[in-house]
C-alpha cells in the first residue's frame, strides 16, 4: 500500500521544478517502460497492479518493484486512465555536447517548440527513421514532461537530446544548415549532401529572425492545397523522410 508521502512525492514529479530537483521523471505505460528497461536509462521504481503483472518483461535485478491498486495507480498517474503500469526514472546526465560529434549524419534542431504533444511526436518521427540526436533551443519544452514522454511511445529511450544556445552552437558550426521557411528550396529539389543541420521553427512564429540568419539553406515543403501552414511535427515527419529516402 502507498503511503501519502510517497504518493506527493510521486506527485509532485508531475511538475517539472521537482523532476529536475530530484533527478527522476515518470514513464507510464508498460510498450514505453519496456523501452527504457531495455535502454541505458536507469529505472528507480516500477509500479504496477496485479493483474497485469505476467505483462511484465524479464527485469534487471536492481529494479524496486512495488504493486499497487487501481485505485492507488490514479493517485499517482498523470493519465486521466490509468495503463496499469507507472515508472520512476532516473534523468540521464547531461552530456558533453560537441558539433563535432554531428558531422557527417543529419540532425533535427527545433527552435522554440512549445506544444509536449508536437515534441514528443518529433521524437518518435526521428527515431523511426533513424534519427539519433535532437538540438532544442533552451526555450524548448522539457522532454520529460509527462505529455511529451507518452507521445513519443518509448522512442525518448533511444533519441539523444540537447538543450542549447541554438545562436551559439550556429555560430560555431561547420555543417551545413538547413532550415523549414515558406520561402525556400523545395525540399523535393533540395542536394542534401551527407550531413546537416534541419531547423524547425515554433508552432505559430516560426524560426527565429536570429536563428534564420544562420541558415545556409532555405528549404520549403511545397504547397499544393490551400492550408497556410504545416503543424511543426508533421513538417519534421516530411524532412525526416526526405532526407532518410535521399540517404538509403
Amino acid at each position: 500500500m502507498l503511503s501519502k508521502s510517497q504518493i506527493s512525492f510521486i506527485k509532485s514529479l508531475h511538475q517539472k521544478k521537482y523532476r529536475k530537483e530530484n533527478g527522476l521523471f515518470l514513464v507510464e505505460g508498460i510498450k514505453s517502460i519496456r523501452e527504457f528497461i531495455q535502454s541505458a536509462y536507469r529505472i528507480h521504481t516500477l509500479f504496477y497492479v496485479s493483474e497485469q503483472y505476467n505483462l511484465l518483461p524479464k527485469l534487471p535485478a536492481n529494479i524496486n518493484l512495488f504493486e499497487v491498486n487501481n485505485a492507488e495507480l490514479s493517485k499517482i498517474s498523470t493519465l486521466q486512465t490509468p495503463q496499469g503500469f507507472l515508472a520512476v526514472i532516473h534523468l540521464p546526465e547531461n552530456k558533453l555536447f560537441d558539433l563535432k560529434n554531428f558531422r557527417n549524419q543529419f540532425t533535427i534542431v527545433l527552435d522554440g517548440v512549445q506544444d509536449p504533444g508536437n515534441m514528443g511526436t518529433i521524437i518518435r518521427t526521428a527515431d523511426w527513421f533513424g534519427f539519433k540526436n535532437i538540438i532544442c533551443s533552451e526555450d524548448c519544452v522539457e522532454v520529460y514532461n509527462p505529455k511529451t514522454v507518452q507521445a513519443t511511445m518509448g522512442s525518448l529511450a533511444r533519441v539523444n537530446i540537447y538543450y542549447e544556445n541554438l545562436s551559439s552552437v550556429l555560430t560555431a558550426n561547420p555543417i551545413p544548415v538547413f532550415g523549414a521557411l515558406l520561402n525556400g528550396h523545395s525540399i523535393y529539389k533540395t542536394d542534401w549532401g551527407q550531413e546537416g543541420l534541419i531547423i524547425l521553427g515554433n508552432e505559430g512564429k516560426g524560426i527565429t529572425e536570429e536563428i534564420i540568419s544562420k541558415i545556409t539553406q532555405p528549404v520549403t515543403i511545397p504547397r499544393i492545397g490551400d492550408g497556410e501552414s504545416l503543424n511543426v511535427a508533421i513538417s519534421a515527419a516530411v524532412f525526416c523522410s526526405e532526407i532518410a529516402r535521399t540517404q538509403n
